[in-house]
């Protein structure tokens, strides 16, 4: 997350990549289109049996003529439960217990605050993360997406637009491991900036304590109500 309000605001339709200049054949069409049910009916069953999930996380954004790369932890928690610790360059948490969302730099001495309900449009992209997954519904046109480049080999990588952010988001590509875990996700912007989530080390069902979604401001730090962002 970059701006926790900027992150997410993303849009501008990318065309598709066709297989052969002369376009594919009736039975490679068919083929694809089964792969990409069964690709999509796996990650399904798989992220909506998870109760936690926690995960290493490389976030890189890149627009605005720069590019600035973040390391940290993730954990996840049914229903609607999340943490971002967030260790380099700069420390900073953004993290919601399902009811209010808060957003913290300790060097700032500085917590933002806005109820987690008022998140829910803009992070949707990581719905696909917290057990609410249905591709084929979440994403209009979902398709396989042959011309990009996956992070590891036997990766399938799938795109579609996000329904309800069709003003901000052009498109979200997906990374699908040979386990059905999803590898990267990567959001398009309207302004034809973009951010990159890669996940690794990826631990399911682990025990989180509920503890861990709350937050407390420290002493000295100033609440701000209403609005997340840097």
């Amino acid at each position: 997350m970059r701006s926790i309000n900027s992150a997410f605001s993303l849009q501008a339709l990318v065309i598709l990549a066709v297989f052969l200049s002369a376009g594919p054949s009736a039975t490679a069409v068919g083929d694809s289109a089964a792969n990409l049910k069964l690709v999509a009916a796996a990650v399904d069953a798989h992220y909506n049996h998870l109760r936690t999930l926690e995960a290493e996380f490389t976030e890189v954004y890149r627009g605005l003529g720069m590019e600035r790369t973040e390391t940290g932890t993730l954990w996840l928690k049914k229903p609607g439960k999340m943490r971002w610790e967030y260790r380099s360059p700069k420390e900073k948490l953004f993290v919601s217990d399902g009811r209010d969302a808060w957003f913290y730099v300790p060097d700032d001495r500085q917590a933002r605050k806005t109820a987690a309900k008022k998140l829910e449009d803009e992070r949707s992209p990581l719905a696909f993360l917290l057990g609410k997954t249905k591709l084929e519904k979440e994403l209009r046109g979902l398709s396989l997406a042959p011309d990009v480049t996956p992070l590891a080999p036997g990766d399938v990588v799938l795109r579609g637009m996000p329904r309800g952010l069709e003003d901000r988001v052009s498109e979200i590509v997906l990374e699908v491991t040979p386990d059905h875990q999803i590898a990267r996700i990567l959001i398009q912007d309207v302004d034809g900036a973009a951010t990159e989530y890669r996940f690794t080390e990826q631990k399911e069902d682990v025990a989180v304590a509920d503890g861990r979604f709350e937050f407390k401001p420290p002493a000295g730090t100033e609440t701000v109500e209403g609005g997340l962002g840097p």
